[in-house]
């Protein structure tokens, strides 16, 4: 696996920098204008959105190690913009500080498998980053995305909310097709196995019978397909955030196809 996760200290300021170009491209924005990526949402609502995430979020590292019980109340959402304003500052800072206080060793629910805070020092980085993308979408003017955390938001792309380690009630089936992803900044590169995971969770009662990812270490094999760009365009891209231009796809259209396949499934 390529060396591209972060320190977490990083992490952190990422959260810290990402948070506060949310809010700032959010502060101005029209309440009711919408969301590309997300046409369901208002900017209200995409505020409110990342409020409450990063709200769950710093209560879950504060209450550590204990899992959110299933009748938690989330905060009411505010009536007015700039009460939404108002309670995002709060809570991003609450997770800012929930975070630092818990330290990334600390033991803590997740639904992720590494069950500890640091694993939510990363996911709230490229939460944050994500949703910043979100907002200066809508708000009408983008800034580039940070090429490093962009690098290892592809890592966690493919590696945990579309792929990674079948659960144990699951099992994932493998293909005979292997896909390198090639980032052009950092130089580096990932490799992916496209598959079929299948199986039902035991606690949602939910079945699962569709495309999976796992990431794994460089092969001796060739790759069937590669797929190649800036790794903010990958991050973009790979979130639906963005079309794929400038990103190049070489190889077996099949292997193509499979990966596709995988990261096709909406994410907010």
């Amino acid at each position: 696996m390529p060396p591209l996760a972060l320190p977490y200290p990083v992490y952190l300021d990422h959260i810290r920098t990402e948070s506060r170009r949310f809010r700032e491209a959010l502060a101005t924005c029209d309440p009711d204008a919408r969301v590309p990526a997300c046409p369901d949402w208002t900017a209200a609502d995409l505020l409110w959105h990342l409020a409450g995430v990063q709200w769950f979020w710093a209560r879950t590292a504060r209450t550590r190690p204990a899992p959110p019980s299933e009748d938690l109340l989330a905060p009411e959402r505010p009536a007015t913009y700039d009460g939404l304003l108002a309670a995002f500052d709060e809570h991003s800072a609450s997770l800012v500080a929930e975070l630092e206080a818990a330290g990334p060793d600390a033991e803590a629910w997740h639904w992720a498998p590494v069950q500890t805070v640091g694993t939510s020092y990363r996911r709230q980085a490229h939460e944050a980053l994500i949703h910043r993308l979100d907002a200066e979408q809508t708000a009408g003017s983008v800034t580039p995305l940070d090429p490093a955390l962009a690098a290892d938001g592809v890592l966690e792309v493919v590696d945990v909310m579309y792929g990674g380690d079948a659960p144990g009630w699951g099992r994932f089936e493998p293909s005979d097709h292997l896909v390198r992803i090639d980032l052009a900044d950092p130089d580096a590169a990932i490799w992916v196995r496209p598959g079929t995971l299948s199986g039902t969770d035991p606690d949602t009662g939910e079945v699962h019978d569709g495309p999976h990812l796992q990431v794994v270490d460089e092969p001796d094999a060739a790759a069937s397909a590669v797929v190649a760009g800036a790794a903010a365009d990958l991050d973009a891209w790979l979130w639906n955030r963005r079309d794929a231009a400038g990103i190049t796809v070489t190889g077996d259209p099949a292997a193509y196809d499979a990966f596709r396949a995988a990261v096709s499934q909406p994410l907010d």
